[in-house]
């Protein structure tokens, strides 16, 4: 793991993981290209039976708090480094927080299964990211590709800007979707039957025992750790969103949700590295499907390349811009 290479070398090492996840591996998906194979009904209900691909979510959980320790440990107790060394680590963990953290908590937190979400919610825990678990599930699927939707990037959306209005207002919104929860069951948004307010008091006791345990600069190091994972996610969701719409309908409600509202991806490597996140129009069409039945949809708007690539690429405003807005144009 490129991760693991970068807390294990470090010194120029340190920023591996980061060239190997955005350098090496979009040019192995320009290189490889996309490939759209489909599996047909009998092969989806065996995959979807295979409880190999559940076991190998599970071990994320504790794979994932390794790192947390792992990391928390260097920067409190190893010798100093210089800042852009320390820095590339810090990205390292990012890239753990966003992948491991945020997307495979994703994935449990679809799950009906009591116990996958609590995974899904300690994997959240270690990204400080759990307003997404509310969020998520019961605000971006329903709005997904209209003005509500705090996930959803607007047509010539620059997504520097996306990132803190899509931070900002999903922790707003995620707020409000428990008050309105509670309020319902006649119940005091106070009260800790509110997910967010227990939620809030995770996150801070996880801080809290990280200060005091390996001190403030790993306390202070893994918070930048996981506002770069939390980056990483806002900017996948900046990528599968970007300017498509759903359209109001005579009775003033929105469309049903369909493939042609998210950006899908069949490039190998990204799939792989997301678990198959990256066929995401099927993922919003039938959002309880297990992710490694997530099929192609060929009617659905496709990436010119992988998410990693495509990360990149949003960096670059006017590259951006150039290549998708055509392409946005196209399902307006």
């Amino acid at each position: 793991m490129a991760v693991t290479v970068s807390f294990v070398m470090g010194g120029n090492w340190s920023w591996f993981a980061v060239l190997f996840v955005f350098g090496a591996i979009p040019l192995m998906e320009l290189v490889m290209g996309a490939k759209g194979a489909t599996l047909n009904e009998a092969e989806l209900q065996l995959d979807a039976q295979d409880r190999w691909y559940d076991y190998l979510l599970y071990t994320i959980v504790p794979i994932q708090w390794f790192y947390v320790v792992w990391f928390c440990w260097m920067m409190g107790h190893s010798e100093p480094q210089a800042s852009w060394q320390w820095f590339g680590l810090v990205m390292a963990m990012g890239i753990m927080c966003g992948s491991f953290g945020i997307n495979v908590a994703h994935e449990l937190g679809h799950r009906s299964n009591r116990m996958e979400q609590f995974f899904a919610k300690m994997l959240l825990a270690s990204s400080l990211y759990m307003h997404f678990f509310i969020e998520h599930n019961r605000g971006h699927h329903k709005h997904v590709g209209t003005p509500e939707d705090p996930s959803t990037a607007r047509m010539h959306e620059v997504v520097y800007t996306f990132w803190l209005r899509s931070m900002f207002q999903t922790w707003v919104s995620a707020w409000r979707i428990e008050a309105e929860r509670l309020r319902r069951e006649a119940s005091s948004p106070w009260s800790l039957r509110n997910e967010m307010l227990r939620f809030q008091i995770t996150q801070l006791l996880v801080v809290i025992a990280i200060y005091f345990i390996f001190g403030g600069w790993a306390t202070f190091s893994f918070w930048l750790a996981a506002l770069i994972g939390g980056i990483f996610l806002e900017t996948i969701n900046y990528i599968e969103h970007y300017g498509l719409r759903r359209k109001k309908t005579q009775t003033g409600h929105y469309e049903i949700v369909q493939p042609e509202h998210s950006w899908n991806s069949n490039h190998v490597v990204g799939r792989l590295i997301l678990f198959e996140l990256s066929r995401h129009s099927d993922h919003h069409y039938k959002s309880n499907k297990k992710y490694q039945t997530l099929q192609s949809i060929d009617a659905a708007p496709q990436m010119p390349t992988g998410y990693p690539g495509m990360m990149v690429l949003s960096l670059v405003v006017p590259a951006w811009f150039l290549i998708m807005n055509p392409r946005a144009k196209q399902w307006q």
